[in-house]
Protein backbone atom coordinates (compact mmCIF):
# COMPACT_ATOMS: atom_id res chain seq x y z
CA UNK A 1 0.00 0.00 0.00
CA UNK A 2 2.84 2.48 0.74
CA UNK A 3 4.49 1.54 -2.86
CA UNK A 4 1.08 2.41 -4.40
CA UNK A 5 0.51 5.68 -2.54
CA UNK A 6 3.85 6.79 -3.13
CA UNK A 7 3.82 5.95 -7.04
CA UNK A 8 0.42 7.98 -6.93
CA UNK A 9 1.68 10.53 -5.44
CA UNK A 10 4.97 10.55 -7.76
CA UNK A 11 2.52 10.66 -10.61
CA UNK A 12 0.14 12.72 -10.01
CA UNK A 13 -2.89 10.28 -9.91
CA UNK A 14 -5.62 10.77 -7.13
CA UNK A 15 -4.92 8.87 -3.83
CA UNK A 16 -6.21 5.16 -4.46
CA UNK A 17 -7.81 4.70 -1.41
CA UNK A 18 -9.52 6.74 0.81
CA UNK A 19 -8.28 7.09 4.61
CA UNK A 20 -11.34 4.71 5.80
CA UNK A 21 -10.80 2.56 2.98
CA UNK A 22 -6.93 1.92 3.70
CA UNK A 23 -8.04 1.31 7.60
CA UNK A 24 -10.86 -1.40 6.29
CA UNK A 25 -8.14 -2.92 4.46
CA UNK A 26 -5.96 -3.40 7.27
CA UNK A 27 -8.65 -5.14 9.24
CA UNK A 28 -9.93 -7.36 6.40
CA UNK A 29 -6.89 -8.02 4.10
CA UNK A 30 -4.84 -8.95 7.81
CA UNK A 31 -6.83 -8.67 10.75
CA UNK A 32 -8.07 -12.72 10.58
CA UNK A 33 -5.62 -14.27 8.53
CA UNK A 34 -2.78 -13.22 10.67
CA UNK A 35 -4.02 -14.39 13.46
CA UNK A 36 -5.11 -17.82 11.52
CA UNK A 37 -1.83 -18.19 10.61
CA UNK A 38 -0.23 -18.57 14.12
CA UNK A 39 -2.02 -22.28 13.63
CA UNK A 40 -0.24 -23.45 10.98
CA UNK A 41 1.44 -26.25 12.20
CA UNK A 42 4.96 -27.39 11.57
CA UNK A 43 6.34 -27.95 8.20
CA UNK A 44 8.00 -30.97 8.85
CA UNK A 45 11.78 -32.03 8.26
CA UNK A 46 13.22 -29.44 10.27
CA UNK A 47 16.07 -31.43 11.85
CA UNK A 48 17.07 -32.45 7.86
CA UNK A 49 18.00 -28.87 7.38
CA UNK A 50 21.32 -26.84 8.02
CA UNK A 51 20.84 -25.07 11.76
CA UNK A 52 20.56 -21.06 11.09
CA UNK A 53 24.14 -19.33 12.17
CA UNK A 54 23.83 -18.22 15.90
CA UNK A 55 24.98 -14.44 15.12
CA UNK A 56 21.79 -14.48 12.06
CA UNK A 57 20.17 -11.67 11.97
CA UNK A 58 15.76 -12.21 12.21
CA UNK A 59 15.69 -10.32 9.37
CA UNK A 60 18.06 -11.81 7.20
CA UNK A 61 18.47 -11.77 3.14
CA UNK A 62 16.05 -13.96 2.12
CA UNK A 63 13.20 -12.40 4.08
CA UNK A 64 14.08 -9.24 3.11
CA UNK A 65 14.16 -10.33 -0.37
CA UNK A 66 10.36 -11.60 -0.35
CA UNK A 67 8.96 -8.78 1.36
CA UNK A 68 10.45 -6.52 -1.64
CA UNK A 69 9.56 -8.76 -4.02
CA UNK A 70 6.27 -9.24 -2.91
CA UNK A 71 5.61 -6.14 -1.67
CA UNK A 72 7.24 -4.69 -4.43
CA UNK A 73 4.61 -6.98 -6.86
CA UNK A 74 1.68 -6.07 -4.86
CA UNK A 75 2.05 -2.29 -5.13
CA UNK A 76 3.41 -2.36 -8.69
CA UNK A 77 0.35 -4.37 -9.90
CA UNK A 78 -2.32 -2.21 -7.66
CA UNK A 79 -0.63 0.93 -9.24
CA UNK A 80 -1.20 -0.15 -12.64
CA UNK A 81 -4.32 -1.17 -12.31
CA UNK A 82 -5.71 2.43 -10.55
CA UNK A 83 -3.89 3.81 -13.04
CA UNK A 84 -5.39 1.75 -15.92
CA UNK A 85 -8.80 1.96 -14.46
CA UNK A 86 -8.49 5.78 -14.62
CA UNK A 87 -7.27 5.53 -18.11
CA UNK A 88 -10.25 3.61 -19.49
CA UNK A 89 -12.60 6.12 -18.03
CA UNK A 90 -13.45 4.83 -15.19
CA UNK A 91 -15.00 7.34 -12.30
CA UNK A 92 -12.49 7.86 -9.35
CA UNK A 93 -14.95 6.02 -6.95
CA UNK A 94 -15.64 2.98 -9.13
CA UNK A 95 -11.15 3.10 -9.87
CA UNK A 96 -10.92 3.02 -5.42
CA UNK A 97 -13.64 0.17 -5.10
CA UNK A 98 -11.58 -2.36 -7.74
CA UNK A 99 -8.44 -1.76 -6.09
CA UNK A 100 -9.45 -2.04 -3.09
CA UNK A 101 -11.03 -5.03 -3.89
CA UNK A 102 -7.89 -6.14 -5.71
CA UNK A 103 -6.15 -5.55 -2.42
CA UNK A 104 -8.18 -7.40 -0.28
CA UNK A 105 -7.43 -10.38 -2.95
CA UNK A 106 -3.92 -10.15 -2.83
CA UNK A 107 -3.93 -10.19 1.31
CA UNK A 108 -5.66 -13.58 1.25
CA UNK A 109 -3.25 -15.03 -1.78
CA UNK A 110 -0.44 -13.84 -0.16
CA UNK A 111 -1.62 -15.62 3.67
CA UNK A 112 -2.28 -18.84 2.04
CA UNK A 113 1.49 -18.78 0.34
CA UNK A 114 2.51 -17.84 3.52
CA UNK A 115 1.76 -20.86 4.87
CA UNK A 116 5.65 -22.38 3.97
CA UNK A 117 8.50 -20.12 3.26
CA UNK A 118 9.31 -22.84 1.12
CA UNK A 119 6.80 -25.46 0.09
CA UNK A 120 4.29 -24.72 -2.62
CA UNK A 121 0.85 -23.86 -1.90
CA UNK A 122 -0.21 -26.56 -3.85
CA UNK A 123 1.79 -29.46 -1.97
CA UNK A 124 0.07 -28.46 1.40
CA UNK A 125 -2.85 -29.88 2.50
CA UNK A 126 -5.36 -27.53 2.68
CA UNK A 127 -6.99 -28.36 5.83
CA UNK A 128 -3.94 -28.89 8.10
CA UNK A 129 -4.91 -25.45 9.85
CA UNK A 130 -8.80 -24.94 9.48
CA UNK A 131 -8.46 -21.56 11.10
CA UNK A 132 -6.91 -20.35 8.18
CA UNK A 133 -9.59 -22.34 5.35
CA UNK A 134 -12.12 -20.21 7.11
CA UNK A 135 -10.48 -17.05 7.65
CA UNK A 136 -9.42 -16.58 4.05
CA UNK A 137 -13.21 -17.47 2.72
CA UNK A 138 -14.77 -15.30 5.86
CA UNK A 139 -12.80 -11.52 5.12
CA UNK A 140 -12.91 -12.03 1.28
CA UNK A 141 -17.11 -12.43 2.35
CA UNK A 142 -16.95 -9.48 4.51
CA UNK A 143 -15.43 -7.37 2.20
CA UNK A 144 -17.93 -8.36 -0.28
CA UNK A 145 -21.13 -7.99 2.42
CA UNK A 146 -19.63 -4.54 2.90
CA UNK A 147 -20.76 -3.84 -0.71
CA UNK A 148 -24.32 -4.45 -0.25
CA UNK A 149 -24.75 -2.88 3.52
CA UNK A 150 -26.17 0.18 3.28
CA UNK A 151 -24.28 2.55 5.27
CA UNK A 152 -21.31 0.58 5.29
CA UNK A 153 -21.03 0.90 1.95
CA UNK A 154 -21.09 4.71 2.00
CA UNK A 155 -19.16 4.88 5.01
CA UNK A 156 -16.52 3.05 2.73
CA UNK A 157 -17.57 4.27 -0.82
CA UNK A 158 -17.64 0.96 -2.49
CA UNK A 159 -20.31 -0.62 -4.48
CA UNK A 160 -21.01 -4.27 -5.95
CA UNK A 161 -19.06 -4.73 -8.65
CA UNK A 162 -19.59 -6.97 -11.61
CA UNK A 163 -18.26 -10.18 -13.10
CA UNK A 164 -16.08 -8.48 -15.99
CA UNK A 165 -14.46 -6.31 -12.93
CA UNK A 166 -14.42 -9.49 -10.92
CA UNK A 167 -12.86 -11.53 -13.25
CA UNK A 168 -10.13 -8.67 -14.19
CA UNK A 169 -9.23 -8.29 -10.81
CA UNK A 170 -8.66 -11.91 -9.85
CA UNK A 171 -6.58 -12.57 -13.09
CA UNK A 172 -4.57 -9.57 -12.02
CA UNK A 173 -4.14 -10.95 -7.95
CA UNK A 174 -3.30 -14.69 -9.31
CA UNK A 175 0.06 -12.96 -10.77
CA UNK A 176 1.12 -12.53 -7.48
CA UNK A 177 0.61 -16.21 -6.74
CA UNK A 178 2.68 -17.17 -9.62
CA UNK A 179 5.29 -14.75 -8.51
CA UNK A 180 5.22 -15.90 -4.88
CA UNK A 181 4.81 -19.84 -6.52
CA UNK A 182 8.22 -19.04 -8.50
CA UNK A 183 10.05 -17.17 -5.72
CA UNK A 184 9.87 -20.12 -4.05
CA UNK A 185 10.67 -22.88 -6.39
CA UNK A 186 13.81 -20.91 -7.40
CA UNK A 187 14.76 -21.26 -3.54
CA UNK A 188 14.26 -24.67 -3.65
CA UNK A 189 16.21 -25.60 -6.94
CA UNK A 190 18.78 -23.35 -5.28
CA UNK A 191 18.63 -25.16 -1.58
Amino acid sequence: AILLFFLCVLTGLPMPMTAVQLLWLNLVANGLQDVALAFEPKEGGELARRPRRPGEPIFERRIIEHVLLVGGAMGLLAYGTFHTLLSMGYELDMARNLTLMLMVLFGNIHALCSRSETRSIFRIPLFTNPFLMLAVPIAQLVHIGSMYVPGLSDVLAIQPIGLHEWSAMLAVALVLLGLEETHKAWHRRKA
